[in-house]
C-alpha cells in the first residue's frame, strides 16, 4: 500500500507517495501521467519519509539546493528509464542539458554507438518523481523550452528558480 500526502508549493498541490520507506512519485496536480505508476491502494497518511522529502522540498522552494541523493528514491519504469533518470540526477543544480546530450550518455553507457533523443524524451517524461528527478533541467538541442509533464510554464519557474535565465522561451545563461 502506497502512503501519499499533499504538499503545497509554489506551482500548486504535489503528490508524494512512498512504499516501504522508498519515495514511489511526486507528480503536480494536473500533470501529464498524473498517478501512472501507482498500481496499489493508497492511503492519505504522513509518514517519517515523506516528512523528509516535504522538508527537502522547502529547501528545494527556498534555492537553498538540497541533494536528492539524500532521498530514497524508487521511480517504477523500465530498465532503460532508470537510466535516463539516473543521468537525470547527474545534471547540476542551475545547469541545463538537451534530450540529445542525454541520449548520448544514454547510448554510451548501454554500449551502443546511439540512442534516439525522442526515446530519451519520452523516458524523461514520464518521471514519477518531478522536481527531485530533475527532468525540468532538460531543453531541446536549440536550447528551447519542450517538453515537460507538469506544463512548460513551471518548467520555467523551476529553472528561474535555479537562476538560469531564458528569454522567449530559450535558455541564455546562469543568472
Amino acid at each position: 500500500m502506497y502512503q501519499t500526502i499533499l504538499y503545497p508549493s509554489p506551482l500548486g498541490l504535489l503528490l508524494l507517495a512512498s512504499e516501504k520507506e522508498q519515495l514511489k512519485g511526486l507528480w503536480i496536480e494536473g500533470q501529464k501521467y498524473y498517478t501512472a505508476t501507482l498500481t496499489d491502494a493508497c492511503e492519505q497518511r504522513e509518514t517519517p519519509l515523506l516528512t523528509s522529502v516535504s522538508r527537502w522540498l522547502d529547501s528545494y522552494f527556498a534555492a537553498k539546493r538540497p541533494d536528492p541523493n539524500q532521498l530514497p528514491l524508487a521511480p517504477k519504469g523500465s530498465a532503460f528509464r532508470q537510466l535516463v533518470w539516473n543521468l537525470l540526477l547527474e545534471i547540476p543544480y542551475g545547469q541545463v542539458v538537451t534530450y540529445r546530450q542525454i541520449a548520448q550518455k544514454a547510448a554510451q553507457r548501454m554500449g551502443r554507438p546511439s540512442m534516439s533523443a525522442q526515446a530519451v524524451g519520452g523516458a524523461v517524461g514520464h518521471n514519477p518523481i518531478s522536481i527531485i528527478i530533475p527532468c525540468h533541467r532538460v531543453v531541446g538541442s536549440d536550447h528551447t523550452l519542450v517538453g515537460y509533464a507538469g506544463g512548460l510554464e513551471k518548467k520555467q519557474w523551476l529553472l528561474t528558480l535555479e537562476g538560469i535565465s531564458i528569454q522567449g522561451g530559450t535558455v541564455c545563461e546562469r543568472n
